[in-house]
């Protein structure tokens, strides 16, 4: 099976907003990068995430206002991890089982990407049909 570190998104491809930065900015660069989460960060470390779920169950949900509320009060902390060397079963069965739809990809625990469930889709989608 394809390990997880072949099929990831690179650290250097996220896209990150600071800690401070309130959900609406944060919701608009989303869409216009077009991706379903944001990184957050404390300075060069990375905190925490939010994602497109985060904003309607913390948000929407919770009838915040999204000009009023920073990323950080809202978004998904500690990040959940996956070594890079696991297959992308493994991330499946893990995604499933803590119901998430984004994990971190490490290697020696550190954080160097990250692999989502529109992926895993991209993945099982694109592979030969018998």
């Amino acid at each position: 099976m394809v390990p997880v570190k072949s099929f990831m998104v690179p650290i250097e491809r996220f896209i990150k907003v600071d800690r401070d930065v309130n959900v609406r900015q944060a919701a608009e660069m989303m869409r216009a990068n077009g991706v379903g989460s944001v990184f957050v960060t404390a300075g060069d470390k990375i905190i925490g995430i939010l994602t497109d779920t985060d904003l309607v169950r913390r948000i929407v949900a919770a009838g915040l206002e999204p000009a009023e509320t920073e990323v950080e009060k809202v978004m998904s902390a500690p990040i959940l991890t996956i070594d890079g060397d696991k297959t992308l079963l493994d991330a499946n069965d893990l995604m499933a089982k803590e119901h998430i739809r984004h994990l971190g990809v490490t290697k020696n625990e550190e954080l160097i990407g990250m692999i989502s469930v529109r992926d895993l889709v991209v993945f099982l989608t694109n592979l030969p049909r018998k």
